[in-house]
């Protein structure tokens, strides 16, 4: 498993480039909005050289008043689909882009265990989303390999960035 983390962080540092040079490219901001990851994605876009000129603001919200609060996640989607949820985090994508005045927001939220999980929602569940222009593309994962809380958020972050230049690049 050591070395699958290593080559994880591999490519996470090759994708965080792409992301860093695609937005400098377009002129654009990023700001992301993590719960599960716990600022994994903001690190990895800010260890590149030169993502000061990409970079604005890293949510970390763990709890659902500041979900509410600082990303206007609505009471009604916490209470109906809850913070775990597609509904949440395409809220705090829209959230973090609106509070940052940034051309691009991208929210992560899940279950990264190794408690947590429900029948419904199993550990490695996570919902991404990302914010661009009128564009709100969402990803819903289920990642299960043997419920590492490691290796799921990192492959939540490798999924962001890929979506992030997916979105992007539409």
């Amino acid at each position: 498993m050591r070395e699958v983390i290593s080559n994880m962080h591999q490519l996470i540092d090759k994708m965080a480039q792409d992301v860093v040079k695609l937005l400098g490219e377009k002129k654009l901001m990023l700001c992301t909005a993590e719960s599960c990851t716990g600022g994994l994605l903001s690190g990895a876009i800010t260890g590149v050289a030169g993502s000061s000129e990409i970079f604005g603001l890293g949510v970390v919200a763990y709890g659902d008043s500041f979900k509410e609060f600082m990303l206007g996640v609505s009471k009604e989607t916490l209470e109906k689909h809850g913070a775990t949820s597609a509904e949440c985090a395409a809220e705090m994508a829209v959230g973090v882009r609106k509070a940052s005045d940034a051309g691009v927001g991208i929210s992560i939220t899940g279950i990264a265990g190794p408690g947590g999980g429900t029948p419904k929602k199993p550990v490695g569940t996570i919902y991404l989303a990302c914010s661009y222009k009128d564009k709100l593309n969402t990803l819903t994962l289920g990642i299960n390999k043997d419920q590492d809380r490691n290796y799921i958020r990192l492959e939540a972050v490798i999924q962001a960035l890929i979506l992030i230049l997916n979105t992007i690049e539409e």
